[in-house]
């Protein structure tokens, strides 16, 4: 256990980070596999900047790394190409 106050506040904002992180990670991978699963044109582009959005947030608070954010981001713009030409 620690020794001194500061390590004691360390533990504490560890651990609230630690689940602010997890809950903005796991809604950012509920909204991805809702993109992914929608068939229709108009919701997926509707859908498609919040979800980049929510991408870039997360690679900018160091969450995920900006080249998995930049590849996710690649992956969903060609998912909605494919349903445009189908």
């Amino acid at each position: 256990m620690a020794n001194h106050k500061s390590a004691l506040k360390r533990i504490r904002s560890n651990e609230a980070k630690r689940l602010r992180n997890r809950y903005q990670l796991k809604t950012t991978r509920t909204f991805l596999k809702r993109l992914r699963n929608t068939s229709e044109v108009a919701e997926a582009e509707a859908l498609f900047p919040k979800v980049a959005g929510m991408l870039d947030k997360l690679a900018k608070r160091n969450i995920i790394h900006k080249n998995n954010a930049s590849n996710k981001k690649s992956k969903l713009a060609k998912h909605i190409n494919k349903l445009k030409q189908a």
